[in-house]
């Protein structure tokens, strides 16, 4: 008789992960009549969109929105050309091309370049297309903002969200009712750690930004406009790097982004008006 083969607590927890992942992103496709899937081309939402993949059998049966300021990393946009060609997305593209001719840029505010170029423009396209649930790759331990949402968090008509008002979820029961004209943003992994990303991508072998690897002493850790975003100090050239530094390091995971560190509560102002 063959001895079962042991199972690492890693895996354990890695599955568990998943299976409530995909829970999630399936309870969302059948409350919802049409549904959509922001993607930064980041490594959670890279995680988030081979989940969805993965939860049904190969495909994205919902559009992928990617808010393109015209100031992303040029690496960042040729990986998203790539792998939507290569999985079959229905890839939606969306700019506030009336901010750009106005010249809004990182130059002008980095919180007012945000507000216009990426809250408008996603509230736009909501009003256009009317997705009343919108899927989203952001975690509650990335920053303090986030902290305070739900797996699925109700927006107002106007697109505004109330962190003081959200709907207790327990026993994975979700309030997925939402008013006429206002749309649920849905966070499949809202419970996953920056560390669980990354392990989950070393073992599901996730094509991620070659931005994320050590080079010349630098590593992007968070991926945003070029202008906004700086590299970190690092020699984390692998995903085996990655795992291990994040262990003993110190700073916060956004520290290189610009609109986190643009005053007090800035993030929850932006939020609270619709950002991502």
């Amino acid at each position: 008789m063959k001895r079962p083969i042991p199972v690492s607590d890693e895996t354990i927890r890695l599955r568990e992960l998943e299976n409530e992942s995909i829970y999630i992103i399936r309870e969302a496709y059948r409350k919802f009549k049409k549904p959509a899937m922001l993607w930064s081309m980041g490594k959670d939402s890279c995680a988030l969109l081979w989940l969805v993949r993965k939860a049904f059998f190969g495909r994205t049966p919902f559009p992928v929105v990617h808010i393109d300021t015209t100031y992303k990393m040029p690496e960042m946009i040729k990986f998203r050309d790539e792998k939507a060609a290569q999985w079959g997305l229905d890839l939606v593209v969306v700019k506030n091309r009336a901010a750009l001719k106005a010249g809004i840029s990182p130059a002008r505010g980095k919180l007012k370049c945000c507000t216009a170029l990426k809250t408008h423009a996603l509230r736009e396209l909501l009003k256009k297309e009317k997705y009343n649930a919108v899927l989203l790759a952001i975690r509650r331990d990335e920053e303090g903002t986030r902290a305070k949402e739900r797996c699925f968090s109700p927006r107002g008509g106007g697109f505004e969200w109330d962190f003081k008002d959200q709907p207790p979820e327990l026993w994975d029961q979700f309030q997925t009712d939402s008013r006429e004209g206002a749309h649920i943003r849905v966070h499949p992994l809202l419970h996953w750690t920056e560390a669980d990303v990354w392990k989950y991508i070393r073992q599901e072998n996730i094509p991620v930004i070659k931005l994320y690897f050590a080079k010349n002493g630098k590593r992007y850790r968070s991926l945003g406009c070029l202008p906004c975003t700086a590299p970190i100090n690092s020699r984390a050239a692998t995903i085996d790097d990655i795992i291990l530094e994040l262990e003993t390091i110190l700073t916060s995971e956004r520290a290189g982004r610009a609109q986190d560190k643009a005053g007090d509560y800035a993030m929850q102002k932006l939020r609270v008006e619709g950002y991502m």
